[in-house]
């Protein structure tokens, strides 16, 4: 029996501006993955509502697409040593697709935030925070990485954090730059 390629849905204002957030998992396994998936795509697409520029704007045009990787330790250190020569775990990482090219009528690929729960939570517990406070802050960060924002100088790094202070705010999560005493 041949079978037939089912067609993608067609593009409507129900689908536009929406960020589709696609979960992978990597390494060791998350102990609550249902809340993971759930805090981590929240976190996304706050970040996505509530950051402007051009890429944005563009990509509420179609919508939008990002992956969003739960990983361990091991696999973030393995990814840090190949793109960015650091042999080290560190708590998240953004890949940006921004260079490659619309597709009018396609949602725009934005890229992937990987997230390491070992480092997640070890920093969480320094930080005297819960655990799916600290993901939402790092999946955030990781988004509007992808949304071209960044910390390279103090004016970007002032202007990305402030953004991250007020979307986490708007989700009762107090400032992640702030520490919290015991």
């Amino acid at each position: 029996m041949k079978t037939m390629p089912v067609p993608s849905p067609p593009m409507n204002a129900e689908r536009i501006g929406i960020l589709n957030v696609n979960i992978s998992w990597e390494g060791a396994i998350w102990p609550d993955p249902e809340t993971a998936q759930s805090t981590g795509r929240r976190a996304a697409q706050a970040a996505f509502s509530a950051a402007s520029g051009q890429t944005v704007l563009a990509a509420r045009k179609t919508g939008a697409e990002i992956g969003l990787v739960f990983a361990d330790n091991g696999f973030i250190r393995s990814l840090n040593h190949t793109w960015r020569g650091r042999d080290i775990a560190t708590n998240v990482l953004a890949f940006s697709a921004a260079d490659d090219v619309p597709v009018p009528g396609i949602p725009i690929l934005l890229g992937d935030v990987v997230v390491a729960r070992q480092k997640l939570e070890a920093e969480a517990r320094l930080q005297n925070k819960p655990v799916c406070h600290h993901l939402m802050h790092l999946v955030c960060h990781g988004t509007l990485h992808l949304l071209q924002y960044d910390h390279m100088t103090d004016t970007d790094a002032e202007t990305m954090e402030s953004l991250e202070r007020t979307i986490l705010a708007e989700m009762g999560i107090p400032d992640p730059y702030t520490p919290i005493t015991p």
